[in-house]
């Protein structure tokens, strides 16, 4: 079942999604609640599952990373095991979604050359045919529902 959030709530999670390490007093001042108050309301999110954690932002670029792509698979079986093995396996793919359509999976890698992302493309390959597209930058990052 959804849980039931306020404005207030959306904006404390607007605000955790910028900075997840912003102190509870400032955040409590950008909602116009107390600390307390604020703590209590993060602590519910976090009960509730409507907040999963916390995590640094890596920029790719700086960290060897620079070539980003999104590899789309169309996956002809039923048995998605060893496909997911290899996701397990492989820190260049930094996400993976489900989907419908013609597509049965979109994926983000990243790669610190073409070489090694045409390999990475290649071992997807052998799960079904691929499409990928390499991304010149990020124009908009992650953000929630609500702007959040």
């Amino acid at each position: 079942m959804a849980e039931t959030l306020d404005a207030t709530d959306w904006v404390i999670l607007a605000e955790l999604q910028k900075d997840g390490r912003l102190p509870l007093t400032v955040l409590a001042k950008r909602v116009s609640l107390s600390a307390s108050a604020t703590t209590e309301r993060v602590k519910r999110l976090e009960s509730a599952g409507v907040i999963t954690g916390y995590r640094a932002e890596v920029d790719l670029e700086k960290v060897g990373y620079a070539v980003l792509a999104i590899v789309r698979l169309k996956y002809p079986g039923s048995r998605h095991d060893p496909l997911h093995r290899l996701l397990t396996e492989r820190f260049e793919i930094l996400e993976c979604l489900r989907t419908t359509g013609d597509d049965c999976y979109v994926l983000k890698v990243a790669a610190p050359s073409m070489g090694r992302l045409e390999e990475i493309v290649n071992e997807l390959a052998a799960f079904g045919s691929t499409n990928t597209n390499v991304v010149y930058r990020q124009t908009l990052p992650y953000r929630g529902p609500h702007g959040a």
